[in-house]
């Protein structure tokens, strides 16, 4: 018998707490019994975003959010500057090209955050920018971008400057104050870091951002965030939620919050210290410079084919891990530490991954992953 466990940056796993609430009969989204599920729901959003601003739920996945944001803040032939250092980045440009937009791109070596200043010089030299777009969690490289200093670098130079933040991997990993670091939209996605599986997002607006929004003409129906807006402010969705989702969330939230966000974001800390430090005790390399919280990731060995590493970690030892997109494809793996896991679940990723190095003959000294491992935990 071989038990399968889950490490990747989304899905990620499902408290079976909130599996069977989510197995209870069905039940009707225009009737009290969800109301008092949107009431909870809506407010626990709110202190996971650390913001006073409504959230929102989209029944979509976070790609949605993010095309929301772009449809509702924009107007005709703006110009919005956006970073590159990942296929996340990457999907900020595509988005904005879609709606015809003057995307202007920063582009950042793959796990090398962009610094502040060289998103306000892009500024400079594109003076009618009305938007920036960042990736908090870039989850193709396991990289973190310092958002804070870049919007407050921003809002300095221009405080008319919408900043908008990808945090679909680091919404309920990484420490995130939307108010506080006056960012101005922040999105997430449901299967990341609240542990529920995938098929709703969530978006917040800031009061700049919403001054933007009136004044947008871009083409929007089903993302139409004021008719969002105008359900949330009375306790309401403007279409079909995918209820179930809405049921487990409330759960995930409630356990989320019965944590602490703070610990939450420590206990993330921890386990990705682990994860870290096992793997360079293993001689293994790190991609990013700036490591994110959610997930790291990690050079397949020289000499060591990926499809047999990851053949033999999946179906001998029951382990799934990601793979790496674009042109790091095959050249590393990517474990998730993102949601619902402790200590223990670190210490079996880092057996399976010794006992696998070992088989594809991966120069490694055993045991030594799982002592460094183990080292942090006991600090």
């Amino acid at each position: 018998m071989i038990k399968k466990r889950l490490y990747t940056p989304g899905p990620t796993p499902v408290p079976e707490q909130i599996m069977l609430t989510m197995a209870e009969p069905m039940i009707h989204h225009r009737h009290p019994e969800f109301q008092e599920i949107l009431t909870s729901v809506n407010e626990n959003l709110k202190y996971l975003f650390q913001t006073d601003n409504g959230v929102m739920t989209l029944t979509s996945s976070g790609t949605g959010a993010m095309e929301a944001s772009v449809a509702n803040i924009l107007s005709k032939g703006d110009t919005a500057v956006y970073v590159n250092g990942g296929k996340f980045g990457e999907r900020w440009g595509e988005i904005l090209q879609a709606y015809g937009l003057n995307a202007v791109e920063i582009v950042t070596e793959w796990g090398i955050p962009v610094p502040p200043d060289r998103v306000v010089d892009e500024i400079k030299k594109n003076p009618d920018t009305k938007a920036v777009f960042l990736t908090h969690s870039e989850t193709s490289t396991g990289t973190a971008t310092d958002i804070k200093s870049i919007a407050d670098a921003v809002h300095k130079y221009n405080n008319d400057i919408v900043v908008v933040v990808d945090g679909i991997t680091s919404v309920g990993a990484m420490e995130s104050r939307m108010d506080e670091w006056d960012l101005d939209i922040v999105v997430t996605g449901s299967q990341k870091g609240l542990m529920i599986p995938p098929g709703i997002s969530h978006i917040a607006l800031s009061e700049r951002a919403w001054k933007r929004a009136e004044k947008s003409d871009l083409p929007n129906y089903y993302f139409d965030l004021k008719a969002a807006k105008k359900a949330l402010d009375k306790n309401d969705t403007p279409w079909t939620p995918a209820v179930t989702l809405f049921i487990g969330l409330e759960k995930a939230l409630e356990m989320l919050r019965e944590e602490g966000i703070e610990n939450v974001w420590a206990r993330h800390q921890k386990l990705a210290d682990a994860i870290r430090s096992g793997c360079k005790a293993l001689g293994l390399k790190l991609l990013s410079s700036s490591p994110s919280n959610a997930l790291t990731a990690v050079y397949v060995p020289e000499g060591v084919e990926f499809k047999k590493f990851n053949s033999i970690i999946k179906q001998k030892y029951g382990i799934t891990v990601a793979g790496g997109q674009g042109h790091l494809k095959g050249k590393i793996f990517r474990i998730s530490h993102l949601g619902y896991y402790d200590e223990l679940d670190m210490m079996t990723m880092m057996a399976a991954l010794e006992r696998t190095l070992a088989e594809v003959g991966a120069d490694i000294q055993m045991g030594a992953g799982l002592t460094a491992a183990q080292e942090i935990f006991v600090k």
